[in-house]
């Protein structure tokens, strides 16, 4: 098979790319499983034979896969994705209103990493928001598996990118403290 025979469009969605449902919930190693079968179909030092022009394209392809996985292998990108394709970009840049119970515990988890003493403490608050964070996915998974409600995961996937950064601070002080 040669790149120009390749039943698949550069400008496939990822989930067609991939050939999976176009869901938020997906299994990680069904993924990784296609994006390796992907990358021996497309991957450069295939075309060797064929020239330039087809190593060329080969890279298109292997860049593109790559992207493709990156995106649906991270379920904050994967939900972000899918809510772009269903008409509901989250445009996070733009739109950070947040309910204010929600700002509320992003205040009080702030101030709780900034007075935690320990690496207890801090693996406590990491807890919280872990479960926090599933539960965030849950409902996105809801929202766009169950429901289609793609305006309403919108908003939880914005509230997810900010549990997802604070988990990053979390993850900084816990690096700092442990031994």
């Amino acid at each position: 098979m040669s790149v120009n025979t390749l039943d698949m469009k550069l400008d496939d969605d990822d989930f067609a790319l991939f050939d999976l449902p176009r869901k938020f919930e997906q299994q990680r190693a069904d993924i990784d499983q296609r994006w390796k079968a992907l990358q021996s179909e497309v991957h450069p030092d295939r075309f060797v034979a064929d020239g330039a022009a087809a190593q060329r394209l080969a890279m298109q392809w292997a860049v593109r896969v790559n992207e493709a996985h990156r995106r649906l292998r991270d379920p904050l990108a994967r939900a972000a994705y899918l809510c772009e394709l269903l008409g509901a970009p989250i445009n996070a840049e733009n739109n950070t209103a947040m309910p204010s119970h929600f700002l509320m515990e992003q205040m009080q988890w702030r101030e709780a990493l900034d007075e935690a003493s320990d690496l207890a403490d801090v693996q406590a608050l990491d807890g919280q928001v872990q479960d926090r964070e599933a539960a965030l996915q849950d409902s996105i998974r809801t929202l766009l598996d169950d429901q289609g409600d793609a305006a309403a995961a919108a908003a939880q996937v914005r509230a997810l990118m900010f549990v997802t950064r604070f988990r990053e601070d979390i993850n900084r002080r816990l690096e700092r403290l442990e031994p």
